[in-house]
Parts: C-alpha cells; sequence; structure tokens
C-alpha cells in the first residue's frame, strides 16, 4: 500500500481473536495503513489452551501468516504507554521502544487472570498464554512421572470446568479436584448442567462447591472455612481483570477496568479509540456482555465497520449482539451444549456426548479460515455472531 501524508493511520493494539478480526477488516474495507500490534507473533487460541495444558499440541498460528495478503502491518512489541490526547501508543520490542501516531485505535488487549488472592501470582498457574500453558503441562507431566499427586483447579466457571476434564482425562493417575464457590455448569439448565456434573465424576475429578481459595501457598492452599488442602500443582481460573493500559491513559473504565464506549463502540472519553472483546464494557438492550469471544469477534468486526464509516463520512450504526450457546468440552470424547437465549441464560435445546463433540469442534475450530476469506469478501458483522462464535471461550467464572 502506498502511503501518504493524507492516508490515515489505524493502530490495532492486540493480536488474539478480536484484535486479528479487526485489522485484516479495517486493511479490507479502509484505505488506511493499519498497524497491528502484539508482544508476540504467535496467534494464541485461548479455547484451546487447556489441550495445551493437558499436553496436547494444537495447531500453532503465527500472526504474520493470518494477515498475510491483507495489507496489515505486523508489529512485534507490547503497548507501554496510551495517550489518547495527543493519539500516540509507545510500544516496546527487542529494538527498543517506538512510538506510533494514529487517526483511530482498536484496543484489543482483551483480560489477563485475576491474581489478587495472597500466593497466586507466585505459585499458581494460569491459561493466559500457550507459554504459561505450556509450563503447566511440563509440571503436570513430571508429577505423573513421580507417580501421582493432587491437582487443584481454582474456579469452578467453566474454564475450570474444561481444565479439569482435560487434565484428569490425559492425565488418570493425577487426582483432580474442582474448587469453586458455584456448582460447577451453574449457568446451564438443569438437564445440561446434570450431564456435565456426571461426566466431571466419570473422569474421577473431586468437586468441592461453595468454597473460596483464600491462599496459596507453595504446596497448599487455604480456603475460606480455615481449612488447609493440600496441592501439587494449582491451576488458577477464578476471575479475568482487564488489562491496566486503559486506565492509566486517562479512558474511562468501569469498575472492571473495562473502557466504557457507546453504542457504536467507540470510547465515551476518547471517541477516536474503540474498545473490542474483553477490553470493552458493552451494553446491550437485555444488560451486558460478557467476556467471551463468541461476542468478541463481533465487536472487533463493527468496531472496524464503525471506523471506516466514519472515515467515509457516515454515521456508525449502533452495535446488537446475542448469544447463542454454551459449549462446553468435557474431555476429548465428551462435551456439553448449551444453547441460550440472546442474554446467555439457558434455553429448553442442548446436546450432550459425541452430538457435542461434533458441534463443539465446528464451532470452536480455528478462526484462520474466517479471517482468510475475510481478506477478500466482507462477511456481515451480525453473521459473526453465528460463525463468529468459533472462537468461543468460556467465561471464568470462579
Amino acid at each position: 500500500m502506498r502511503v501518504t501524508r493524507e492516508t490515515p493511520t489505524i493502530v490495532v493494539l492486540g493480536g488474539g481473536y478480536t484484535g486479528v478480526m479487526s485489522a485484516v477488516r479495517l486493511a479490507r474495507r479502509t484505505a488506511a495503513q493499519v498497524i497491528l500490534v502484539n508482544p508476540t507473533d504467535r496467534f494464541t487460541e485461548r479455547l484451546r489452551l487447556h489441550q495445551r495444558a493437558a499436553g496436547q499440541e494444537p495447531v500453532d498460528y503465527r500472526i504474520p501468516e493470518l494477515v498475510k495478503g491483507s495489507g496489515v502491518e505486523f508489529v512485534r512489541g507490547r503497548a507501554v504507554r496510551l495517550d489518547p490526547e495527543g493519539c500516540t501508543v509507545r510500544v516496546a520490542g527487542t529494538g527498543g521502544e517506538r512510538q506510533l501516531r494514529y487517526d483511530y485505535l482498536v484496543y484489543a488487549l482483551g483480560g489477563v487472570t485475576a491474581t489478587t488472592v495472597p500466593g497466586v501470582e507466585a505459585h499458581a498457574c494460569t491459561l493466559d498464554s500457550a507459554a504459561t500453558a505450556a509450563g503447566l503441562a511440563a509440571r503436570l507431566s513430571e508429577l505423573s512421572r513421580q507417580g501421582g499427586g493432587m491437582v487443584a483447579v481454582a474456579g469452578s466457571g467453566l474454564t475450570g470446568v474444561e481444565a479439569a476434564a482435560e487434565i484428569a482425562e490425559s492425565h488418570p493417575d493425577l487426582r483432580v479436584v474442582l474448587l469453586g464457590r458455584d456448582e460447577p455448569g451453574s449457568t446451564m439448565g438443569p438437564k445440561a448442567r446434570r450431564h456435565l456434573c456426571r461426566a466431571l465424576d466419570r473422569l474421577g475429578v473431586h468437586v468441592r462447591a461453595g468454597v473460596r481459595v483464600t491462599k496459596v501457598l507453595p504446596d497448599a492452599v487455604e480456603l475460606d472455612g480455615g481449612e488447609s488442602m493440600a496441592v501439587d500443582v494449582l491451576l488458577w481460573t477464578a476471575g479475568v481483570v482487564a488489562h491496566p493500559l486503559a486506565r492509566e491513559a486517562g479512558l474511562e473504565v468501569d469498575g472492571a477496568g473495562r473502557v466504557v464506549v457507546d453504542a457504536s463502540l467507540a470510547s465515551v472519553s476518547h471517541p477516536t479509540v474503540y474498545a473490542v472483546g474483553d477490553a470493552a464494557a458493552v451494553r446491550q438492550p437485555w444488560g451486558e456482555i460478557h467476556g467471551t469471544c463468541q461476542s468478541g469477534i463481533p465487536t472487533g468486526a463493527h468496531a472496524a465497520d464503525a471506523i471506516a464509516r466514519r472515515l467515509r463520512g457516515r454515521r456508525p450504526r449502533p452495535f446488537r449482539f446475542g448469544y447463542l450457546h454454551q459449549p462446553v468440552s468435557l474431555g476429548r470424547r465428551d462435551a456439553v451444549i448449551q444453547f441460550t437465549r440472546p442474554d446467555d441464560t439457558p434455553g429448553r435445546w442442548f446436546l450432550t456426548g459425541r452430538a457435542a463433540v461434533a458441534y463443539k469442534e465446528a464451532v470452536t475450530s480455528s478462526p484462520a479460515t474466517i479471517y482468510r476469506v475475510s481478506r477478500w469478501l466482507t462477511i456481515p458483522a451480525r453473521m459473526l455472531s453465528r460463525t463468529g462464535a468459533r472462537a468461543g471461550r468460556p467465561v471464568a467464572t470462579g
């Protein structure tokens, strides 16, 4: 692309599901210079990190390959300072720091595991990246070689359920306990929840509901009732927090640190910044969207469309979204799919067993195909709440 003084520049921070979608779509729908910034060139399929943690090797995608031929410029680096008043962002890479100036910015940094409980950061494993998942896989393998041990998963949300099931199936010699305040599958209907609980029991996962971890030690966890439980490995999935960069930059954020946006997903305090995915506090007529990539990819696409319309002097349309399902794997041979109402409350229909496995593999397959198609064809954003749900990551609710 030939860049001139008049060519607008759009910077996308974050190379996850939402960021890559925004970048590819912006390159397709505008004549702008589109720069995608991410600390690593690896595309992290977060919905498959529990598989990597259990020792499996999902396909390894690289961001430059995903955006190749789209016109997107990839910059490997970490955003360290955002100045929304001056419309600049400082990026630290292997060659030092550089400053990028933008006309519009898509803030797609997403969230990370909340580690505010004492000892979590020092002694617990997380599923925030392929590297942390690989580290957990190494620890589990070593524990198996030593003859077994206790693995605790803190957080009984859908992320914790998937991780506990995957670990128990891949390492039957290990004892796995799932700790959380809520019963597993609490967001599902009673029949789907019953199947989920039976699957955990079949896999040998011991469930402790109604408990909260208050402190993590090198070889134990302390619970809110004063009980101490010895563990060899602890996986922490109890909650997600927003990246602090938005708050530090002075963008208006909510209590969870997410950027407060208007109906078009533009920041209410700095309209040249669009926030998407886990990074945005998005309101809908039925309530507030929670952090899944089932909703994330459509927000990324919509933000790109909104910027494209503004560049053409047109008014952006409001974002509209409704949930479709809660797909949960229970190891490699079982799953449960709870179909939902638009507000993500459980509907009447659900799938279990082999049919659910096939369904989940279909709808959570890699979004690489969507990105490649998006280089040549613009998929309507409203359809991505279905097709884009291929990247749905269960929310960690603890």
